[in-house]
Order: structure tokens, then sequence, then C-alpha cells
């Protein structure tokens, strides 16, 4: 090789590597952006970085980083995983990604133009999620209450925790973020703080008032820890509880049931809205509880209620 070519070489392969440098460092700087901006929430924040790690992964088998993104090459990533059999709900979440990154990018000068404007991706398959039924939901709480007794800590933990998810409708990092001064037991109410760090505060029934009670008397204190802290839920070493433990508990729950249902704990807050729905109450009064920034998240359920109805008349209407 010339000693130009070799020049051209060398030149070609720092301006790679000063590309991966600044590829690399976009990435830890939007994600900033997006907790310290934005109040994303850290789950959020993951899979934003995955999906960075993804598209970096990919340009750089072509030689390519974050500031030698264009609409061919976002056009090309995609089109390989559609090829190769990518899920479309993947699909509209990368995309989605990349096109908060690419907005922030070109707004903070880092590209001279959004390259995403013009970025299209299908649309994710809108599934129903599950719902228990209200006697299955009602079944599952009753063994919970079965199982919790004075002497036994971790089962009214387990109980109370199922309680408030049903009663709520809140999200399972929802509950495990809930401080003791959250509760009002007089008032059956929680304070939460929801995605985007904004707070709401949503109301329970008396069963899940009596639930918590029972723990915060007979449970808690015994599970307390020097590390504890203000935090409601405590695992069996006194610390916060986390949101594995949580499914763990919910599934045992479910599976110990006559007619066991495999089912996450996000099933509850389902659930929960379901039966909201079901029993009468206005959609804009559930977006408020589950703390959706859009009416049209909430709707879903209003499909979930009408296919349980549909069912239901083609069982039982003599025409169906």
């Amino acid at each position: 090789m010339s000693p130009p070519q070799d020049a051209a070489r060398a030149q070609e392969d720092a301006a790679r590597a000063g590309a991966a440098v600044a590829g690399a460092r976009w990435v830890e700087e939007f994600l900033a952006h997006l907790s310290l901006e934005r109040g994303r929430a850290a789950n959020t924040a993951r899979a934003y970085r995955a999906d960075l790690q993804h598209l970096r992964a990919w340009l750089a088998g072509q030689g390519l980083d974050l500031p030698d993104l264009d609409l061919s090459a976002l056009r090309a990533w995609l089109g390989e995983q559609a090829g190769a059999g990518t899920a479309r709900s993947t699909l509209a979440r990368r995309t989605s990604t990349v096109r908060s990154f690419t907005a922030w990018a070109a707004r903070t000068g880092r590209l001279p133009v959004d390259p995403s404007l013009r970025l299209r991706a299908p649309a994710a398959n809108r599934t129903l999620p599950t719902v228990l039924r209200a006697d299955q939901a009602a079944r599952m709480l009753d063994v919970a209450a079965e199982r919790a007794t004075d002497d036994d800590p971790v089962r009214l933990r387990d109980r109370a925790a199922v309680e408030l998810l049903y009663a709520t409708g809140i999200r399972v990092g929802e509950l495990v973020g809930l401080d003791v001064d959250d509760v009002d037991l007089e008032r059956r109410t929680a304070r939460v703080m929801g995605k985007g760090s904004k707070e709401r505060v949503v109301p329970f029934g008396l069963p899940a008032a009596r639930a918590v009670t029972a723990w915060l008397d007979s449970g808690r204190p015994r599970l307390a820890a020097p590390g504890s802290g203000p935090a409601l839920l405590l695992g069996a070493r006194g610390r916060r509880w986390d949101q594995r433990q949580v499914r763990d508990v919910v599934h045992r729950l479910l599976a110990a049931m006559q007619d066991g249902v495999d089912a996450a704990p996000h099933a509850l807050r389902h659930s929960a809205a379901t039966h909201l729905l079901d029993g009468g109450a206005d959609l804009r009064s559930v977006q408020e509880m589950l703390g959706h920034a859009s009416l049209a998240t909430t709707q879903v359920y209003t499909h979930v209620s009408v296919e349980r109805l549909r069912r239901s008349f083609q069982q039982a209407h003599p025409r169906a």
C-alpha cells in the first residue's frame, strides 16, 4: 500500500474511532436528558439504552456510528429486522426510541438535521390485555386472606400487596415505591408517584384498608430493620420490597386457585380498570386513577369490556 493510501486509511480509521467515541457519549447524554430534564423512569431509560445499543451495533457493521445517521441507514436497520421476523411491536418501539433520540440530537446541534422525520414503522399489534374475571380476582384475594395470619408477617405483606394492586390499579413499580406516609387509611387513599414523576392520589376500599392495617400493625414491625427507611412494603431482610418478588407472589397465588390462571401482576391493573368500566365508571375517572397521559391508552379497556360482552352473548343468547 502506497503512503497516500496509508494516510487515507489512517484518516478513515481515526474518523471511525472518533464517531464511535461520539456515539457512546451521545447515548449517555441523551439518557441523562431523559432522566434529569424529562423525568423518565429508570425502566424507560434502560429500554432506550438497549434500543440505541442495538442500532449502534448494526451501524458498526456498516463502519458507521450515530454521528453518521441518515434516513437510508435507519430504513435499512429497520428493514433488516423486519426481514428477520422481528415483532412489529419491537419495531414500533425501536422506531419511537430513534425518533426521540434524533429529535434531541438535531435540536442540540449534534446532528445537522433530524433524519427520522420521514421514518415509518409498522404499527404495533394491539392485543387485548389479560383480564381476570371478577370471581377469579375475588378468589385470588380470598386465597391471600386465608393464608395471612398475625404470626406470619410475610403472608400479611403479600395480602396487603395484592389487595392494593387490585383495589387501586397501580403498577408494580408504583406499589413498591410507596412509603408508609403515602397511605392514608382514614381517607382510604394512596399517593402514588407515576411515570414521568407525576403524582396522583388513588382511592381504595375497605378490604385493602384492613389488609394494610394488619400489615402495619402485625407484620411490618417484625420485618423492619435499621435500613428499612419509610418503605411501606418490606422484604424478608427488612429492605424495600422489589418488583420481582411481587411477581412471584402473584404467580403463586394465582396458581393456588382451583382454576389456576397464569398471569403477571399487571393483570390485576388491567382487571381493576375493566371491572371499574363494567361497573359503570366513566373513562376519564379510570384514566385519572391509572395515571394514563392519554385517554386513548385507557380506551383499550372499553374494547376488553365489549369483547367480554360479545363472548357472553355468543354463549348465552339463543340467536347468537
